[in-house]
């Protein structure tokens, strides 16, 4: 009878281990389905949370510019600003960065950041800039001289 009763006992083990190996199968399966899911929603969540800082991004430089019509500040034409062209004409008016800086109102090391591209002036240098871009050497050597 010994012999019946570990006979018994190893079968309803097998049978136990089979049904417990069945409920780990869809346990498992839910849990690829959840952590795909999951990912999804992480990707989701990325996109627009990108998407919210250009939004933001956006909205910050276009305030600037809605304050300027609101205020009704006449603005002149939109400047664009080139680093090579800013060198070149210095190199025409034989100008030091420093003096050249001091025509525009910034320093020398201002003026060497800009050409090399390093920054980029405001609204307010550009307009500047364009005044003394209309100046000839005559002009330049008389504005220097005045200050």
């Amino acid at each position: 009878m010994p012999n019946i009763a570990s006979i018994l006992k190893a079968e309803i083990s097998r049978v136990a281990r089979k049904e417990v190996r069945a409920e780990l199968e869809t346990l498992k399966k839910a849990s690829v389905l959840h952590r795909a899911s999951i990912a999804a929603l992480r990707r989701q969540v990325s996109a627009l949370e990108k998407e919210l800082r250009n939004v933001a991004k956006g909205s910050a430089r276009r305030a600037p510019a809605q304050e300027a019509e609101e205020g009704d500040v006449e603005t002149g034409p939109k400047r664009r600003f080139s680093p090579g062209r800013l060198a070149t004409h210095r190199g025409k008016l034989g100008l030091s960065a420093a003096s050249y800086g001091k025509l525009v109102g910034v320093s020398g090391q201002t003026i060497y950041h800009w050409e090399q591209g390093k920054a980029r002036p405001r609204a307010a240098q550009l307009e500047r800039l364009a005044a003394v871009r209309d100046l000839g050497r005559h002009e330049v050597a008389e504005r220097l001289q005045a200050d």
